[in-house]
Formats: C-alpha cells, sequence, structure tokens
C-alpha cells in the first residue's frame, strides 16, 4: 500500500461522513497494521509530515509493532521519536501525545535491556532534560514525555506472555527506587520557577498554560505512583495512605513544598488551580509513619494553616472542580491525622469554625456540585466518631458545630423540594444509593448532641405532618402541595431512620431511648395516615422512606437481645405496642398491606419482601413471628385475591418477586412444621389449584396454551424455587418432592420447556428451579436408603434437559442474542447435571446395570450442547464459564470414562477450553481448569500403564476398544496437552502465581507423561540464562524431580508440590541478581511434538 493511499485512508477514516467509506478504511488500515512493511512506512509517513492524521496512524502503529522489534529497531525508533519531537515542537497536540506514548512505552519495554553494556532505555531523564532547556513548546514536550512515563510506569498490566505482570512491577519497582523521586524534585522545581515569576507570566497564553498544566499532571502523577503495588481498584483510592519511600522525607519536611502548591493555588486561574489542589490531596494522605511525632505535627500545622487560609477569603470554590478537590482535602485531613492531633494545631479552633461555616453554605447550596457533599460529611462523620477516643485537654468543640451541620442537612433537603417539584428538576431522591451513602454518615454526626437533633426532627416533622394533614383534609387541595409535602416527609422519615440507627456507632443511654420513641411513634403514625389513603392514592417515595425506616427499627429494636423499656413505653402510649411480639405484628400489618396495595410497584414490593426476609431469618424474630395471626394469615391465604402481585396481571418484571416472597414462607412454615404433612399440604393448597387448572390445558396436545398460562407457569416456577431454598431438612424435602411427583406436576413444567422453549421467560425459571431441586442442599437428599427419591429425580431432570437441549441446538438465534436466548439456558442445564452427579444421592452404576439408557442420554446431549458452544463465550460469561467448568470437574472426578468415550471431535474441544481456561483471570476458573486436567491426564496415564504390569503377580488386563481409541485421539492431539504444560511452567515460573499448589498436580503428570518434551523445555530455559546462572538453573531443575517416582499416586503428587515450591521461590529470585535478557529468560515454546511415554 502507497504512502499517499495511506494518508487517503486516513483521512476519510477522520472526515468521511459516509459510514460505509469510514468502514472501509478502517478495514484497509488494520491490514495495514499487520502487514511486514508496515515499520517504513511508518517512518515514511512521519517524513512526508502531510497529514496530521497520516502522522496519528503511524505512531500507533509503531507502538502496536513494539513487542515484535529487536532491541536494535526499538533503539533506532526511541532515537528517530526524540529527534522528531525535538524539530517539529508545533505538532498538532493529538500527534504529540501519540508519539509521547510511544516514547513511554518504548523506554518501559526495554528499560531492564542492555546496548553494549549500557541501559540505554533508562537515560531517558538526560534525554528529557534537553528538551526543558528549550523553547515553551519545547520544555512542554518534555513534561508531557515524563508524565506519560510516569504513567505508563505505574500501569501493571499483563501486555502479552512476554511481559508479565511480574515483569512489569519489577520494571516499576526500579523507576520507582532510581528516577521518580528526581523526576518529582525537578518537577516542583519547574514549578518554584512558574509561581516566582509569575507576575511576569501570561496565564492566559495558550503555550503557557499548558505547560503550568502538564508540569502540574506531572506532579501530581509522580504523587499517585503506586509505590507499594496495592492499588487495585481506582475507585476506592479517596481515603488509602500514600506510601511514600522514606527517601523522599527531605522534600516532605521542608515546609516550602506545602507553601508552593498553597501557593500556586492562589495564584494560577480557574481550570489549573485544581490541579495543585490534587497534589496536595495527595500530600495530604502521605503515609503516617514518614514522620515522627514532632515532624507530624509541623507537617499538619503547615496544612491547616493553608486550608484555613482558603476558608478565609475563599478564594477558586466558586469554581466546581475547585470546590470538589477542596472538599476531597478536607476529608483527607481527618481520614490520615488523628482528632488528637487535629485538636492540637494552634489554628484548630479557627479553622473549625471556618470549615463548620463552609460545610453550612455548602449543605445550603445543594445544587452546586453535589456530589462533593460526599467528603464533607465523611470529614464530620470521621471526626464525630473519633471523640470517645480524645484524650487531649484542649477542646474540640465539635459540640459547638455539629448541630450547626446537621440542621443545615436536614434544612437544606426541606428547603430543595419546592424548588426540584415546581422547577421540574431531578430529585435527588431518585438516587436511592447517594440518599443512603449520605444517610449512613449522617447517622453518626446526628448522635453528636442527639438532644439537639431530636428536638429539630420533632419540630419541623410536627410541622410538615400537620400541615400535610390538613392538605388532605382540604377539597380541591392543590396536588402540587401535597407532592411537596408528602417528598419533605420522605426526607424526614429518611433521616429520623439514619438517627435511631446511629446508636450501632455512638453509645447511646436511656434518655436517646426516650428520644428514639419520640422520633419512631410520629413516622408510625404517619404511615397509618398514608395506609388510610391507600385504596386511592399513595406516595411510592415516601412508602420506601417509611420501608427503609420500618428496616432500621428492626435493626435496632427487634434483633438486639436487650429490650429498649423507654422506646416501648411510647409505643404503648400511643398504639398499645408494649413489647418486641406486638411491634412484629405492626410491622407485619404493614407488609401485608404493602403486599395487597402496591402490587404495581415492583420497588416498593421488592423492598417490602427484602423486609419480610430479613425479618424471616434470625430465629428470635421467626420463633416470634410464627405465633402471629398477620403471619398464620399469610401462610393460609397466599393467592392472586389477597396478595395481587402473585396473580398473572403481574409484568414479568414484577414476578421476580415471587421468589423471595415463597422463600420467606417456607422459612416460616419450616420453624415448627416437624412431620406435620396436613398442614403442609394445606400451605400447598394455591398451589396445587394452580397446578390442577394448568395440567388440563398445558397437557393437551390439540391445542397451543395462551399468555396466561405461560405467566402462570412462570409464576409457579418462581414459588416453587423460592419454597425449596430453605427447605433444608430431609423431612419437609421429601414432603415437597412427593408432592410434585406423585401428583404429576413434575411433567407439566416439562411440558411447558418443551412449549416454550424458544422463551428464555419460561425456560429460565424452570430450569433454575430444577437446578434448586436437584441441589443437595445440607444433605437433604439423603440418608434413606429405602427412598427412590434421588433415582426419581434425576430421571425428571434429566427428561427436562433432554427436551430442553434438542430443541435450544435447533433454534436459530441471532447473533447479539446468543447469551439470553441460548447460553444462559445452557448454563443453567449445567448446572443441573452438576448438582445431580456431585449431589451423591444416586448410585449412577445401576442405570447400566438395568439397561437404562437415561444416564447416557443426558450425557450425550450436554456433549452436543458442549459443542455448541463457541469457546471465545466460554470467558466472556462469568456465569456460563463457572458453571461448564464446574460441570467438567464434576464429569472429570466420577464420570472420566464418558469423557474417554466422547467423541473425537468433541474431546479436542474440552482440551481447548481447559487450554484457554488456563490463562483465565477469574481464580476460579483457573483452579477448575487444573483440577481438570489433572483428572484426565492422570487417567491417561493409568490407561498407558496397563499395557505394562507395575506390580507383581498382578494380571495384564487389556485396554478395551473404547480407550484404545481414546489413547489414540490423545496421542494425535499430544500438541495440546504439552501447550499447557509449556502453559503450566511458564505460569509457575515467570507469572503473578496465586494457584501453584493447583498447578502442580497436572504439571506432574504431564511431565511423566512427555519426559522428551519437558527436557526440551527445559534445555531451551537454561539456555538463554547468562552463562554464571546456566548451572544453577541446571540444577533447579534436576532438584524439582527429586524424590519423584513414575506414578500419579498423591503422595508423590504432594512431593512434587513441595519441589515446585523451592523451584518457584528460587527462579523468581534469579532476576534480582542477574541482567534481563532481551528475550524472556522464561518463555517456552517448542515447535516439535513429543508421544507419550511412561
Amino acid at each position: 500500500m502507497e504512502v499517499q493511499q495511506l494518508e487517503i485512508l486516513c483521512k476519510q477514516l477522520y472526515e468521511a461522513t459516509d459510514s460505509a467509506i469510514r468502514s472501509d478504511a478502517e478495514k484497509a488500515l488494520v491490514q495495514f497494521v499487520s502487514s511486514p512493511d508496515a515499520l517504513p512506512k511508518c517512518q515514511m509517513l512521519l517524513d512526508r509530515a502531510d497529514s496530521s492524521y497520516a502522522q496519528l496512524l503511524a505512531a500507533t502503529t509503531l507502538t502496536k509493532l513494539l513487542q515484535g522489534l529487536t532491541l536494535e529497531q526499538r533503539i533506532d525508533i526511541r532515537s528517530y521519536v526524540l529527534n522528531y519531537l525535538a524539530t517539529r515542537p508545533n505538532l498538532v497536540h493529538y500527534v504529540v501525545q501519540a508519539l509521547v506514548t510511544l516514547i513511554a512505552k518504548i523506554t518501559k519495554y526495554g528499560w531492564f535491556d542492555a546496548y553494549e553494556s549500557e541501559l540505554i532505555f533508562q537515560n531517558i531523564l538526560e534525554d528529557v532534560k534537553k528538551f526543558l532547556q528549550g523553547s515553551v513548546e519545547h520544555c512542554t514536550i518534555g513534561v508531557q514525555i515524563l508524565s506519560q512515563l510516569v504513567s505508563e510506569m505505574n500501569t501493571f498490566i499483563e501486555l502479552d506472555a512476554n511481559f508479565s505482570f511480574l515483569k512489569s512491577r519489577k520494571i516499576g519497582t526500579s523507576f520507582r527506587d532510581h528516577q521518580l523521586y528526581d523526576i518529582f524534585l525537578l518537577s516542583c522545581s519547574l514549578l518554584v520557577t512558574a509561581r516566582d515569576t509569575s507576575k511576569n507570566l501570561n496565564f492566559l497564553d495558550d503555550s503557557k498554560r499548558g505547560l503550568i498544566s502538564h508540569v502540574l499532571r506531572l506532579t501530581k502523577n509522580c504523587l499517585s505512583f503506586d509505590f507499594i503495588g496495592s492499588s487495585t481498584d481506582e475507585s476506592s483510592d479517596d481515603m488509602n495512605s500514600v506510601q511514600i519511600p522514606t527517601s523522599w522525607r527531605p522534600a516532605f519536611l521542608d515546609p516550602n513544598t506545602l507553601k508552593l502548591f498553597f501557593d500556586l493555588y492562589q495564584i494560577l486561574s480557574n481550570g489549573l488551580a485544581q490541579y495543585s489542589l490534587q497534589c496536595l490531596v495527595q500530600m495530604t494522605s502521605v503515609r503516617r509513619s514518614l514522620f515522627n511525632n514532632s515532624e507530624r505535627t509541623k507537617f499538619l500545622t503547615n496544612l491547616v494553616e493553608g486550608v484555613k487560609n482558603i476558608l478565609v477569603n475563599l478564594h477558586g470554590l466558586s469554581d466546581a472542580d475547585n470546590y470538589h478537590e477542596f472538599c476531597r482535602l478536607l476529608a483527607r485531613l481527618k481520614s490520615n491525622y488523628q482528632l488528637g492531633e487535629l485538636i492540637a494545631v494552634p489554628c484548630y479552633p479557627e479553622a473549625i469554625e471556618l470549615i463548620a461555616k463552609f460545610t453550612v453554605e455548602s449543605l445550603r447550596m445543594w445544587q452546586f456540585a453535589p456530589n462533593s457533599v460526599h467528603y464533607l460529611l465523611t470529614l464530620w462523620q470521621r471526626m464525630v466518631a473519633s471523640v470517645p477516643y480524645v484524650k487531649s485537654p484542649e477542646p474540640h468543640l465539635l459540640g459547638t458545630y455539629t448541630p450547626e451541620v446537621t440542621k443545615a442537612y436536614i434544612e437544606s433537603r426541606l428547603e430543595s423540594v419546592p424548588v426540584t417539584v415546581r422547577d421540574n428538576l431531578e430529585d435527588p431522591l431518585d438516587d436511592l444509593c447517594m440518599v443512603q451513602q449520605q444517610l449512613e454518615q449522617l447517622s453518626v454526626i446526628e448522635r453528636c448532641e442527639y438532644d439537639k437533633t431530636c428536638a429539630l426532627l420533632v419540630q419541623h416533622f410536627d410541622q410538615k405532618a400537620r400541615e400535610y394533614e390538613n392538605l388532605l383534609q382540604t377539597p380541591n387541595a392543590n396536588p402540587m402541595d401535597i407532592t411537596i409535602h408528602e417528598l419533605q416527609l420522605t426526607w424526614l422519615v429518611y433521616i429520623i431512620g439514619s438517627a435511631i440507627v446511629g446508636r450501632l456507632a455512638v453509645n447511646s443511654n436511656d434518655e436517646h431511648d426516650t428520644m428514639d420513641g419520640e422520633l419512631v411513634i410520629r413516622v408510625l403514625q404517619l404511615m397509618s395516615l398514608t395506609d388510610a389513603r391507600l385504596p386511592q392514592a399513595g406516595c411510592e417515595k415516601l412508602e420506601l422512606a417509611v420501608l427503609s425506616f420500618l428496616e432500621q427499627v428492626r435493626k435496632m429494636h427487634i434483633s438486639e437481645q436487650t429490650q429498649k423499656v423507654n422506646v416501648y413505653k411510647r409505643l404503648s402510649e400511643v398504639f398499645g405496642v408494649n413489647d418486641e411480639q406486638m411491634l412484629l405484628s405492626f410491622i407485619n400489618r404493614k407488609i401485608i398491606t404493602n403486599l395487597k396495595y402496591w402490587g404495581h410497584s415492583e420497588s416498593i414490593i421488592t423492598k417490602t419482601l427484602m423486609l419480610l426476609s430479613d425479618l424471616s431469618l434470625h430465629f428470635n424474630s421467626v420463633r416470634k413471628l410464627a405465633k402471629l395471626e398477620e403471619v398464620q394469615f399469610m401462610l393460609t391465604h397466599h393467592t392472586s385475591e389477597h396478595f395481587p402481585f402473585l396473580g398473572t396481571n403481574s409484568s414479568l418484571t414484577e414476578m421476580r418477586c415471587r421468589t423471595m416472597f415463597y422463600t420467606s414462607l417456607g422459612r416460616l412454615l419450616m420453624f415448627d412444621l416437624g412431620e406435620d404433612e396436613e398442614r403442609f399440604y394445606n400451605f400447598l393448597t394455591p398451589l396445587t389449584n394452580q397446578f390442577e387448572s394448568l395440567g388440563s390445558v398445558l397437557m393437551d396436545a390439540n391445542s397451543f396454551p395462551n399468555e396466561e398460562a405461560k405467566k402462570a407457569i412462570i409464576g409457579l416456577a418462581r414459588d416453587l424455587r423460592g419454597l425449596a431454598q430453605p427447605l433444608n431438612a430431609r423431612v419437609p424435602y421429601t414432603m415437597l418432592f412427593e408432592w410434585l411427583y406423585y401428583a404429576d406436576y413434575l411433567p407439566i413444567l416439562i411440558r411447558a420447556v418443551e412449549l416454550w422453549a424458544h422463551d428464555p421467560a419460561v425456560t429460565t425459571p424452570v430450569l433454575k428451579l430444577f437446578a434448586e431441586l436437584v441441589h443437595c442442599r445440607t444433605q437433604r437428599l439423603q440418608g434413606n436408603v429405602s427412598s427412590p427419591i434421588g433415582i426419581l429425580l434425576f430421571r425428571e431432570a434429566s427428561k427436562l434437559i433432554c427436551i430442553y437441549g434438542n430443541r435450544i441446538l435447533h433454534l436459530d438465534v441471532p447473533h447479539d442474542q446468543q447469551y439470553p436466548m441460548r447460553l444462559k439456558g445452557i448454563s443453567v442445564c449445567f448446572l443441573i447435571l452438576k448438582n445431580a452427579l456431585g449431589g451423591n444421592y444416586v448410585n449412577f452404576g445401576v442405570f447400566k446395570l438395568y439397561g437404562d439408557d437415561t444416564l447416557d442420554n443426558v450425557l450425550n446431549i450436554t456433549a452436543k450442547l458442549i459443542l455448541s458452544i463457541q469457546l471465545n463465550d466460554l470467558l466472556e460469561y462469568p456465569k456460563l464459564s463457572a458453571t461448564y467448568y464446574g460441570l467438567l470437574n464434576c464429569l472429570s472426578q466420577d464420570h472420566i470414562t464418558f469423557i474417554a468415550g466422547l467423541e473425537p471431535r468433541a474431546f479436542v474441544y474440552i482440551l481447548e477450553s481447559l487450554a484457554k481456561g488456563l490463562t483465565a483471570i477469574d481464580s476460579s476458573v483457573y483452579i477448575n481448569c487444573c483440577t481438570i486436567l489433572d483428572n484426565i491426564v492422570s487417567y491417561i496415564f493409568k490407561q498407558l500403564q496397563l499395557k505394562v504390569s507395575t506390580f507383581p503377580n498382578k494380571k495384564l488386563r487389556n485396554i478395551t476398544p473404547e480407550n484404545a481409541q481414546f489413547l489414540e485421539v490423545v496421542k494425535m492431539n499430544s500438541e495440546l496437552l504439552q501447550s499447557m504444560m509449556s502453559t503450566l511452567l511458564n505460569n509457575i515460573m515467570a507469572e503473578d502465581c496465586r494457584n501453584q499448589w493447583s498447578m502442580s498436580r497436572p504439571l506432574l503428570v504431564l511431565i511423566l507423561l512427555y519426559e522428551d518434551y519437558f527436557q526440551s523445555l527445559k534445555d531451551n530455559i537454561i539456555r538463554v540464562q547468562p552463562l554464571d546462572k546456566q548451572q544453577t538453573m541446571a540444577q533447579w531443575f534436576s532438584d524439582l524431580m527429586m524424590g519423584i517416582e513414575r506414578n500419579v499416586t498423591s503422595k508423590n503428587k504432594e512431593k512434587f508440590s513441595q519441589n515446585l515450591s523451592s523451584f518457584r521461590r528460587d527462579v523468581v529470585n534469579l532476576p534480582k541478581s542477574s541482567s534481563y535478557n532481551t528475550v524472556n529468560s522464561y518463555q517456552v515454546y517448542s515447535e516439535t511434538n513429543y508421544s507419550v511415554s511412561v
């Protein structure tokens, strides 16, 4: 492809308005990247410099080609790009960024590569300093290179097999130890120059503004470096300590370092000042052990002084970005320093007063940067939580200022409602996650000076509740006013719920219990008022708040061992609720009311059922619940007449709640059921009636059921799955199964799958029900040797899998619908079979003994289902990979003869899936693959051993024709097993190995099977070591097989695991004492296939 043509394609890709032209250009450029002449063409594109798009293509292509280049080529490219940037400082910004990224990656990739005894790639800092001596544009490019390099060195991801996580980590560590501090000091010196010459600098000049921006980003990247390799989740960085190395102490002990960034914040304009605050946030978070006590006090004093100065004039805080970073800075003050240390700061009284004033003003400006409120509440939450542990003689003053913060939060939320409703703005109550997070923080804050908090809440609640009640009694009241009051009461109910649960975090007393009682009765009175309106109207958000409140009441006054006398005293006076059981009855009446009237609201039904589920989980509450009339009513009247959400008029999403409902009912039923069959079957009466009416419809071969029957079967499957989950004892589970089996209800479910195999809305609930039924939870299917339940259940489950499998295999499904339409159902089938085969309640040998083909049929259809899955889909969908490898694990342990008897194509597919699983990030998948591989290769080894008698007086046994064919297939595909041996060995030697024990089991058997191949791998590894290390490596390999016998017994494998542990420890430590070869020393490949040996 000619250079001019490439430039045209680049222009088409980025500028064409026709999507077809862009698509064709993209395809052509993808082919160019993989073409053999891509490297020289990239240089030609850069040299011509006619098109910035072509320059971008050249830079990105070179970056992709890096790992396939020789050391000399990488050195040439590095020199060329540095010279290119030096001679063309005015390139388009995206071209500069692409070339800078290329420099950073090429530097990291070749960090330990030596050329003529010089670590040439480690000279990057000296090369960049030449840029810093030039024009503003040159200086900017130099800073960009350093910033991108620091960012690249801080990225510890596995690029490919040649560049492992472990190697990336070691390169990052070397960079940290030798160059990062120098870069940090360099960036600080540039910032000092900018500060000292700020009067002469025009920050409106784009080039100078860009330079300052890049220097600040460089400084922030240095301070954000993952110094000890612990930050794996960027979302959790806000409260972590920055593990600054001890060698950096001089910079942090110098008060001018902190002063520099506070000065820059005052000098720089909006858009730049936020970067200065980001650096301060990181500096505030440095590990405590970097300082001794006096040094920490000085550092903290300077820090608080700087914060106080910002708060005095509020400079720059009208900018949302500056405001957000400043809130983060305040939160870090308490996350990294003790309250006693803050109190000891001389300016603490002024600072805490200013922080309180700032917080109050921020809360009242609820529309401005709402996401920043989290950090302010975090600060106050942590300070209040620390009060009991403060031993300082100086006052902490929180009792003075915290009530102001609590008051500002409450009143600002109430004031926001009229504005939100009248201006039709986004309601903060719609974001329940944010609301719950803030309430958790507030629950601690408002317990400080709790009497003031309660008085304020009572005052506002009484006022709003009285106005709300008057509005309801007023004919033709303005609906908007009603809505405003409902939402204001919603906020108050949420806040009251957080207040009463705050006792978990703060010590409370009888006086607090009395205050809690006052708050609780008000919400319960409001609940009675809203319930009285339910047939006509209701507010969904208010109902969700009430449910949240009842959940807090459950936590505080039902789960606890000690009774809160003062709380129940007030409840008794108002509602006649004297004890926990009466309170439970009160809550259950609310649950029944919601289930009756809110069937159209999935969120309320779900929240209500979660409350019921939580109540039914605890033995203490279940014991009292079971005696309540309300609960007995639910156990005998669980029909759509009393609970509309159980009817067929509900949507499919609403029907998902039914499983949780029946799980809770099952727990309540099981409490004192014993062996009372009559009571159990009375409970099942509503379900029995549904089955009887469905049976006549579904089992009629001449008619196709309607939509109502379809929804009824979906609901039944969800109900039964929920009921089966809590039946952990053998007796109640047996009653359920006998009811399903002997009343011929299981065939109805199977028939439904046959009719609607194309509709996952039907098949998924039914399949999941069977997965639950065959699950031997707490040995509920074991113990009765005279019962045929296990075999009967397995036969029905097998029949279901065969019917579904045959239907789904012939179903034409669009590619983008593969998972919901096919793979999800197949995954549940795998789960059913895994639960059945691994449940240890069926002797599967009886099927073959008595000529029953049930087991053969289900295994054969399973093999077809496995082959219908694309290999790439296995790891793309976690649930599918978990059930697939889980099933293979079960089959390889107890049904290895089935795997051995598979057609060659299926067996090869399994081997390929194992090879793919050995590259998985998910450790559970990786461990499963190792176990499966161990089982398979151990079986192969044992079959090969049958050819030779290894014990005296043992008759030589002949291999069956099936096994002979199996061994032939193994021989033909030995390269797959050999590649897995290579992968395992490479992972153990060169990776961040976390599953060493699991890897060791199959690795030993593979070594015994393919000794010649293992020898070639060993020779390759030894050969690429430095000459002075080759003898050592050879000795380590010799020690690896020391004491290992030619068998696959557990004892032999354990011995090998021990040897492997020592071997890995030696190998991993080797690079620390030797220079890196340009080729990965531990990447082992061989083109030759070797035959098995026994």
